[in-house]
C-alpha cells in the first residue's frame, strides 16, 4: 500500500513540475511581441518580407499578425512542449504571413528568441523569432 502511495505521490509531482514547465513557456511566448528575424525557404532568403510585422502570441492560442502596427491577421497557435514544436495558422492569410502556417520543430532556443524549421513540399524552410 505504501509503495501505491509513493507512486501516486511521484505522478502528482511529476505533473506538478511539467505543468509548471508548460506555465513557464506560455508566459515566455506571450509577455511581449515577436519578429522574424530570419527566413529561408530552401535556398531564398525571405527575411525583409517579414520586416513590417511583430507578432503577439496570447493565452487564448491566438496570434495577431501585427502589419506597421496594425492588426492584419489573426490566426492560431499550439505549443507541445515535449515535442518541442510550435503549430500556427493564418486562415486567409497573404504572402509572407501565410508561410508561418504549420508545425515547427524547435531546433534551438532561449526565453528571447526562437529557432525552428518544417519541411513543406520537400523544401525545408528555417525560421528565427525574436521577442521584441
Amino acid at each position: 500500500m505504501k509503495k501505491l502511495y509513493g507512486l501516486a505521490f511521484l505522478f502528482v509531482f511529476v505533473s506538478c513540475i511539467k505543468k509548471k514547465q508548460e506555465e513557464k513557456v506560455l508566459d515566455a511566448m506571450t509577455n511581449g511581441q515577436w519578429k522574424v528575424t530570419s527566413f529561408v525557404k530552401g535556398s531564398n532568403d525571405l527575411t525583409s518580407n517579414f520586416a513590417p510585422y511583430r507578432f503577439q502570441f496570447k493565452t487564448n492560442n491566438t496570434v495577431d499578425a501585427i502589419n506597421n502596427g496594425t492588426v492584419e491577421n489573426t490566426g492560431t497557435w499550439n505549443e507541445d512542449v515535449n515535442a518541442q514544436t510550435i503549430s500556427s495558422n493564418f486562415i486567409n492569410a497573404a504572402n509572407p504571413v501565410v508561410l508561418l502556417n504549420g508545425t515547427w520543430k524547435i531546433t534551438n532556443n532561449s526565453w528571447t528568441w526562437v529557432e525552428a524549421n518544417q519541411t513543406v513540399n520537400n523544401e525545408l524552410l528555417a525560421l528565427r523569432l525574436d521577442k521584441q
